[in-house]
């Protein structure tokens, strides 16, 4: 009897510890999914460019030399100053070429009044031939006579204008326009005596060259893609250039490319390209190590993200966080080319309409489902999280 009355209390117990149970669990909250921001990726036409290294190089250089010798008398110029075409450099003595033109026009005034002379006979003569007066051989000898200092007056003409050029060169000016250095000669040296002494050097900085290098499998590859019709090229006077400084900032001013040449290095496998850029501040030195990007190609299907989509797996494998259609996210390598502003472009591992994360990636975990914010608010988010595989 006993027995039979236990059995309810204990049925009753079982069942209100079950409900309990029940409301226990159905009380637990679920975790809220972590809200992204996404960027759906589109085809466009993208340029591509090339991080080449190379040095900035003078378009112009001049080296100043004496052209006569001389002892240097003045100094005219201010060295590290900027001079122009025509400007006089250096003095040297004129006294010694001021006496050889001199000694010229005299010479050249005697060879005149011989010619003259020399005229007036062969007229006479010409008269006397004609009258049987004197032979034809005394004729011939006037005539001939006549043309002699005729020379001679030619030839004395060209000492004085060599004599006036030696005095013109006793005056050293600068033959191209630019930024002149350091005085090589000083006042009283004697330059010029047995070869042209080099007296200064003048170089153009404005506008100014640099002078890139790029290997030969970089521009094959290229070439191979043009061919397949991959990649458009960019024509040469079209092909923008952006030089990037020693801290990484970019130089204000535009350049292009003028040239590649046509010969390749034979000990390092690589080319010269020389792009020109606008120097009118002179921050660009001849001899400074450069970095330019340059454009070289158009494709007409890019595809970029943005830098602060990429991550990286503990071996350095970029990568981006993928949503499917059901929000699940996966990690997708990509391999990447250029930045172009703030957007790297994807050279393979993703195509048009693929759906990627750019925002909240800290909250985002691979194989997890997020939620899709589309609200103005800002999210907290942090680019290059390393995930391991």
């Amino acid at each position: 009897m006993s027995k039979n009355l236990f059995a309810p209390f204990c049925l009753l117990a079982l069942t209100l510890a079950l409900s309990a149970c029940d409301k226990s669990a159905s009380s637990t909250p679920q975790m809220p999914l972590a809200k992204v921001r996404i960027e759906t990726l589109e085809a466009k036409p993208l340029s591509i460019t090339s991080e080449l290294s190379g040095r900035i190089a003078a378009p112009r250089i001049a080296e100043v030399r004496a052209r006569v010798a001389g002892v240097v008398l003045q100094r005219v110029f201010k060295e590290g100053h900027d001079v122009k075409q025509g400007d006089v450099l250096f003095r040297i003595d004129p006294a010694p070429f001021k006496a050889d033109l001199d000694s010229a026009q005299a010479s050249l005034r005697k060879a005149e009044a011989n010619a003259f002379q020399a005229r007036l006979q062969e007229q006479r003569y010409s008269q006397l031939v004609e009258g049987n007066a004197i032979s034809g051989q005394e004729y011939d000898n006037a005539r001939a006579a006549a043309r002699q200092t005729a020379a001679d007056v030619a030839a004395n003409q060209a000492a004085v204008q060599r004599a006036k050029l030696n005095l013109g060169y006793a005056t050293v000016t600068a033959p191209i326009s630019g930024r002149i250095g350091r005085a090589l000669v000083t006042e009283g040296a004697l330059v010029g005596q047995n070869e042209a002494t080099p007296m200064a050097v003048i170089q153009q900085l404005d506008p100014i060259h640099a002078d890139l290098t790029q290997s030969t499998r970089e521009l094959n590859d290229l070439r191979r893609a043009f061919r397949a019709g991959h990649l458009k090229q960019v024509g040469q006077d079209q092909a923008k250039a952006t030089l990037i400084e020693d801290d990484g900032s970019l130089y204000p001013l535009p350049g292009e490319l003028l040239f590649a040449e046509i010969s390749v290095d034979p000990g390092t496998g690589q080319i010269i390209l020389r792009s020109e850029f606008p120097n009118p501040d002179l921050d660009l030195l001849p001899g400074s190590f450069i970095r330019v990007r340059l454009e070289q190609a158009v494709d007409q299907q890019g595809i970029s993200v943005p830098q602060r989509a990429i991550t990286r797996d503990s071996a350095g494998i970029a990568m981006v966080l993928l949503l499917d259609d059901e929000h699940n996210v996966s990690l997708q390598p990509v391999e990447l080319g250029s930045v172009i502003n703030d957007r790297w472009i994807v050279s393979s591992g993703l195509k048009p309409g693929d759906r990627i994360v750019v925002e909240g990636l800290q909250h985002a975990k691979p194989g997890e489902k997020v939620q899709v914010d589309d609200s103005p608010e800002p999210l907290a988010h942090a680019s290059g999280q390393a995930f391991d595989q």
